[in-house]
């Protein structure tokens, strides 16, 4: 008999009671929100749409009825809302279906997480910002150039209209391990690096603080126990990279890390007049959660090699790595 009750004890050990759902799950902030949870003792559920199975479950986040029936049947204690329209030239083309991804089915989500009372965390954006005199608070007020911005920033009020104990966290442009380069507008750059035979334009004007998704699922999972033992952890918070850079010194930055030439880049310092307006300079102040002990940051080159030297095509430079 005692030797059945430690068993029942050790299988209760093994499954996390912290629950955590993640939407976005297939993107690359929900891979690293996933997977930072899931290393972490809690029993992580995370949900795609096209590219789900057979690793998450598929869901539309327009469905309300399948978006209801995954939070009851799972009872979440946290969900982390990745899922978005986060392309901003995808966004003005196709406005009606951004706003139901980016407003609607988040709005449809805090009102389901407060009917099971669980903690919402939705991912928002530095371009609610216009760039004009940074570095921002959380509460300072947002200023959307383009409708990316705009639908993002409609949101966060559908999210905290819907949901008064929801977190926003505003967070700015993004990179990590990617599973194509053109996951990231980081590392999409990659490839006009590394084709040094021909030159390559690169924006010089935006300043941009790129940020590594691992950071940020550290922010959200650390937000996340913070939140279970007080019950005061919600409204807007911010967090980003701390190294100042326009795409431009990004480029420079990749290429040093390679030890590639970078002779072929040059910098174009004039405000873009191509596709959806951009905000010069959205800096976030992140020192609300820095206040709270919360924050990863990983130095800029350590994480843009990690992140990129699979999609090198340089054979010689393989070859001081592997023989």
């Amino acid at each position: 008999m005692p030797e059945m009750l430690v068993a029942k004890e050790q299988e209760d050990v093994d499954i996390p009671s912290r629950r955590v759902l993640v939407t976005g799950a297939t993107g690359l902030l929900g891979r690293a929100v996933f997977k930072e949870f899931n290393e972490n003792n809690w029993n992580a559920v995370g949900c795609g749409y096209r590219r789900a199975q057979p690793r998450f479950e598929q869901i539309n986040l327009l469905d309300s009825i399948a978006v209801h029936d995954i939070i009851h049947d799972f009872q979440p204690h946290v969900i982390v809302h990745c899922a978005a329209e986060r392309r901003p030239d995808v966004v003005e083309s196709q406005p009606d279906a951004a706003s139901q991804l980016n407003v609607a089915a988040s709005g449809n989500l805090a009102k389901e997480a407060a009917g099971v009372g669980a903690f919402l965390i939705y991912i928002s954006t530095d371009y609610v910002f216009d760039g004009t005199s940074p570095p921002y608070k959380e509460s300072d007020v947002p200023n959307p150039l383009n409708l990316y911005g705009k639908t993002k920033l409609e949101g966060e009020k559908a999210v905290l209209e819907n949901n008064e104990g929801a977190a926003v966290l505003r967070i700015p442009i993004l990179y990590g391990e990617v599973e194509r380069l053109e996951e990231s507008a980081v590392t999409v750059m990659f490839d006009k690096v590394q084709f040094s035979n021909k030159s390559a334009n690169m924006d010089h004007w935006q300043q941009r603080f790129p940020t590594n998704v691992k950071d940020v699922a550290a922010v959200c999972r650390q937000l996340a126990e913070k939140r279970m033992l007080d019950p005061s952890v919600k409204g807007t918070f911010h967090w980003s990279g701390n190294e100042q850079m326009t795409k431009y010194e990004m480029a420079c930055a990749i290429a040093d890390a390679f030890n590639l030439p970078s002779s072929h880049l040059r910098p174009i310092t004039d405000c873009p007049v191509v596709g959806a307006l951009r905000p010069r300079n959205a800096q976030l102040d992140c020192s609300r959660l820095e206040m709270l002990g919360i924050g990863q940051r990983t130095p800029f080159r350590a994480g843009i090699k990690e992140s990129l030297w699979p999609f090198l095509v340089d054979k010689r430079w393989r070859q001081t790595v592997f023989h």
